[in-house]
């Protein structure tokens, strides 16, 4: 279940969420390596998304939302009650399962981060915009038309945007919450296909209800049921070869 603990990046053990007094995490403890795309497969309600948001505290938010056990990034532990919670978003960004861009310029929309963080010269912001553009794929559709609404954009351009946005500010990490699927299939590909290439520089950690994508994309995968980690192992194995009699069920298409 464990993986060498020197490779792992993100780490959980025997983390616990309670919804009021349901608790919709039990014991989750996984090992999560730097530089990989590491996937979350599991029926609907299963705790997927819920794991994700442990990991940069959108969890907070949620009004009765109690948690125990422990959430490591960079062997540091983030609910430790003096952890700058806004560096922590910062260095663990969110796209979501809809594009959600900004109600301003495809510019401002990247450039909005940086500001917040203290940066005003015009010379870095461009940069930076140039940056996270040609990194999230989208700079040669955009590049002449940087002060135009982002909400001209299409809507897997606008999930692209998003995805600018959140490098913007420079994460480490980039939590993914189903975020190809609400996209038609060429724009799924495209960001399939970013993936790729930005794991070279990112740990990304990936929600996903496409079996065929977490097996196209995925270095790792973990199968939540229930709020329980059932098997979680290289994606090859997990696909090929399930050790669980439950997660062959899912990955089979017996049920889920």
């Amino acid at each position: 279940m464990m993986t060498d603990s020197h490779s792992s990046f993100v780490a959980t053990k025997n983390l616990n969420l309670y919804y009021g007094t349901f608790r919709a995490l039990k014991d989750v403890t996984i090992d999560i390596p730097k530089n990989q795309v590491t996937a979350l497969i599991g029926p609907s309600g299963c705790g997927k998304s819920t794991f994700l948001k442990t990991l940069n505290r959108m969890n907070d938010l949620v009004d009765g939302v109690r948690i125990d056990g422990t959430v490591l990034i960079k062997g540091e532990d983030i609910y430790r009650p003096d952890h700058d919670v806004e560096l922590l978003r910062r260095n663990v960004g969110m796209v979501f399962q809809r594009p959600n861009p900004f109600p301003m310029s495809i510019y401002d929309n990247v450039a909005r981060g940086p500001r917040v963080h203290g940066i005003k010269k015009r010379t870095d912001l461009d940069a930076i915009v140039e940056k996270s553009l040609i990194a999230s794929a989208l700079w040669d559709e955009v590049k002449d038309k940087l002060k135009k609404s982002a909400l001209d954009l299409s809507s897997g351009q606008q999930q692209r945007l998003c995805i600018a946005r959140a490098l913007a500010v420079e994460p480490e990490i980039l939590l993914m919450d189903e975020s190809t699927s609400a996209l038609d299939p060429v724009s799924t590909l495209k960001i399939e296909d970013l993936m790729n290439d930005l794991k070279q520089q990112y740990t990304i950690i990936i929600v996903t209800h496409n079996m065929q994508q977490a097996a196209r994309i995925s270095d790792r995968t973990a199968f939540f049921m229930l709020g329980e980690i059932i098997e979680y192992g290289m994606t090859t194995d997990l696909f090929s070869n399930p050790k669980d009699k439950k997660t062959e069920d899912y990955v089979t298409g017996r049920f889920g």
